[in-house]
Order: C-alpha cells, then sequence, then structure tokens
C-alpha cells in the first residue's frame, strides 16, 4: 500500500509540474507576441527609412540612428504637444480620480431615493458608443466657447461611468465600522472620505488613474474635433502629422512613438503594484 501511495503522488507531482511548465511556456509565448511590436517600434526608431522594409526582415540597424529622435522633434513642435498632452491627461485623471471617488462612497455608503435607479442610469452611460455622442458634445462645447481651449480637451473627460463604478464597487467593501466610529468622533464626510475611503480604496485609484492617464494621453478623437490650433495639439495629433500627401517618415514616426510611451510606462510602474491588487479586488466584488 506504501508503494502504490508513493507511486501515485509521485504521479501526481510529475503531473503538476508539467501543467506548471505548459502554463509558463503559453505565458512566455503570450508575452513574447505582445511585445513583439514594441520591440520592432523601438528598433525601427534606430533604423534608416529604407532599412524598416527591406524583405527579409532586418531586426537590428546596420548603423543605430539616434539622430531620427533628434529629427522628429525638429519635424514638428513636439516640446508643446507633450505639454499640452501632459496637461490634458493630468487634469483629467485627477478630476477622475476625485470625481470617481466621491460617487462611489456615495452611492457606496448612503442611501437616498432614487440611489439604485441613479446608478443603473450612470451605468447604462456606459454602453452608449462615443460616436453616438460626439456630436451632441462637439456642440455643447461649441456653445460654451470651449473650442481650440483646454477646458474643450479636458471637461469632457473629467468623470467616467467607468470609474464611477469601479470605485462604487471597491467602497463596498470598506466596513462600515470605520465611518460610524469616525462619525461618532465628529468627522464630517470630507473628512471621513479623506482619512479612510481614500487610504482603504488606493487599489482601486491605482487602477483607475492608468486607465484613466493612458486613455487620455492615447486619445486622438476628441483633440481631432475640438482643436483647429497647432499650439493645442496633443500627442497623437502630432504623430498623425508625420503622414502626408507625399508619405510617411516612418524612420521619424517610429521615434516619436517610442518618445511618446514613456510617460505611461513611468506611470504604469509607479501604480503597478497597487493596480495589479485593485483589478483583482475591484470589478468582483458588490
Amino acid at each position: 500500500m506504501d508503494t502504490n501511495a508513493q507511486v501515485f503522488h509521485h504521479g501526481q507531482s510529475w503531473r503538476k509540474t508539467v501543467g506548471l511548465i505548459v502554463v509558463h511556456l503559453l505565458l512566455i509565448a503570450g508575452a513574447a507576441i505582445i511585445l513583439l511590436p514594441v520591440v520592432w517600434m523601438v528598433l525601427s526608431s534606430l533604423k534608416e527609412e529604407r532599412e524598416i522594409f527591406l524583405i527579409p526582415i532586418r531586426w537590428f540597424p546596420a548603423t543605430p540612428q539616434f539622430s531620427n529622435y533628434i529629427e522628429a522633434f525638429r519635424y514638428a513642435p513636439f516640446n508643446k504637444y507633450y505639454i499640452n498632452s501632459a496637461i490634458v491627461a493630468s487634469t483629467v485623471t485627477l478630476s477622475t480620480v476625485i470625481l470617481s471617488s466621491w460617487m462611489g462612497y456615495g452611492f457606496a455608503k448612503f442611501d437616498f431615493p432614487g440611489k439604485n435607479v441613479s446608478f443603473v442610469l450612470v451605468l447604462s452611460t456606459m454602453m452608449i458608443p462615443f460616436q453616438v455622442i460626439m456630436i451632441p458634445l462637439y456642440l455643447i462645447v461649441r456653445d460654451f466657447g470651449w473650442l481650440d481651449s483646454y477646458l474643450g480637451l479636458i471637461v469632457p473627460g473629467a468623470l467616467t461611468a467607468f470609474g464611477v463604478f469601479l470605485m462604487r464597487q471597491f467602497t463596498i467593501t470598506v466596513p462600515n465600522d470605520y465611518i460610524d466610529a469616525a462619525r461618532i468622533d465628529g468627522c464630517g464626510e470630507l473628512s471621513i472620505w479623506w482619512s479612510i475611503i481614500i487610504p482603504l480604496t488606493k487599489p482601486a485609484l491605482s487602477a483607475l488613474t492608468i486607465f484613466t492617464f493612458l486613455g487620455s494621453w492615447n486619445d486622438l478623437l476628441w483633440p481631432l474635433i475640438v482643436t483647429t490650433k497647432t499650439e493645442l495639439r496633443t500627442i497623437p495629433l502630432g504623430l498623425a502629422s508625420f503622414a502626408s500627401e507625399y508619405g510617411t517618415d516612418y524612420a521619424l514616426q517610429m521615434a516619436a512613438s517610442v518618445t511618446a510611451s514613456i510617460p505611461v510606462l513611468v506611470v504604469f510602474l509607479i501604480f503597478q503594484r497597487q493596480f495589479m491588487q485593485g483589478i483583482v479586488m475591484s470589478g468582483l466584488k458588490g
């Protein structure tokens, strides 16, 4: 019996090891597929234009052309584009995080007439494609006189239904005893939100920060609609400027794309630990 048990245990251990190897190989293959375009972009940014389209494909540049990065910034005023994108993305992210946390706290911890109906209405807006509301939103921005302004770029994205949903789902998990104890000690709702809700919902806030910053930084359609002045262009519009009726300078475009990816990567690295925790915990609760 002992021998049979050992054989069975050995077989179970062997199958578990093989399973782990297969899973890791699949994960490595998936990561390689995802990273391949990024690696190609970085390597192409160091090539001459003619090297990019060589057949068979030449992965590494014969002579790295670091001057492509300098030329990309000479081709268009990317310094200004970076400043515009930083202002818009940072402001949109900050307002979305604050307003979503406030509304999430309200929907999660307060009882008021029409609470559930209001929350369903907020969620229902997530099912409406942006293309449907694009023209009405443009007309509203025009009537307010916000065309060709930072307000026109920032205000329409200052709050999202997804952010409210994410923060509401996570705030529900905060024990009511903490909030009741704070009220007994004389704390107001703003103080409770700042001292209790914010620290206990950092994982969700980190996830929302990354999603919002990434979406705002990469947004092409809305800035294209509401701006006509070159000095208000953002990074995606600046990258599109490399394409003209005479062709596209892909080497310079790749160099500009690499530099445009750096801020998003930095934001992710800063918040990635709590971001992963927020993704796992927030959307599955409530």
